[in-house]
């Protein structure tokens, strides 16, 4: 594994601990696929999830804006990361963000590969979310912290069903309606999480809402759901059956 570049990010107090009790909900589920291969969506700038999980995966890969840029340098490398913008904002802010996907050159090799899990890295025209993946390329996908961040969240369920296998399992992890106060305050006020990430958040969900999102994917159904963190945050399992 290539050496990688030193983070510049700074975790506020809580991010350690809250990380730490999502990664603690997935990992039971990682265990029960033999040798899975993993799609880390929102990976984040040290890939934690995909560390934490490698010794029960076969392949995994992480995509972040902030990704940090981990590639594989033979064949018995299982964890690959690179920074890539998944989702355009330009509905609801920001830039275009098909400019500034910049793959690696070991992601450009594996995109010339009959076997590889890459698609082309063209942004799709109409498309608000995008994952440079081929279909049916993953046996899970996860997703921590990162569905409340997104403008369109329907397009990215839709998104990960296409990359999953059949019976394939999607896991995320969400903040509840009721933890919009709380973290308000422990980042407005205390700032003991950050500030930046809860300014960034667009939504809140309950199970009935990711069940009506859920209404229009009808490849994925809701497998299990449970909240935690005192019901300030969704565990939730989604199978993809066709």
């Amino acid at each position: 594994m290539s050496p990688e570049s030193k983070p510049s990010f700074k975790e506020a107090l809580l991010e350690p601990i809250l990380r730490r009790m999502r990664l603690k909900r997935i990992i039971p589920t990682i265990k029960s696929f033999p040798n899975p291969s993993v799609l880390d969506i929102g990976c984040g700038w040290e890939a934690r999830a995909l560390r934490e999980i490698k010794p029960f995966i076969a392949r995994g890969v992480g995509i972040d804006f902030k990704a940090p840029g981990i590639t594989p340098e033979n064949a018995h490398d299982t964890i690959h990361t690179f920074s890539y913008f998944f989702e355009h904002k330009n509905g609801g802010g920001g830039g275009s963000l098909s400019q500034e996907i910049a793959p690696s050159p070991y992601h450009l090799a594996q995109l010339q590969q009959a076997d590889s899990p890459y698609s082309t890295l063209s942004f799709p025209s109409q498309a608000s979310t995008y994952l440079p993946f081929k279909n049916e390329s993953f046996d899970i996908v996860i997703m921590l912290a990162v569905l409340e961040h997104l403008h369109y969240p329907e397009s990215m369920l839709q998104e990960i069903s296409r990359v999953l296998k059949p019976k394939g399992a999607a896991i995320i992890t969400a903040p509840s309606h009721a933890a919009k106060p709380v973290l308000e305050f422990l980042a407005f006020k205390l700032h003991i999480v950050s500030e930046a990430e809860i300014a960034d958040h667009k939504r809140y969900f309950n199970k009935r809402d990711l069940q009506q999102i859920l209404e229009s994917i009808p490849s994925l159904h809701l497998e299990r759901h449970r909240y935690f963190q005192c019901g300030m945050n969704n565990f939730a399992i989604m199978r993809k059956f066709l």
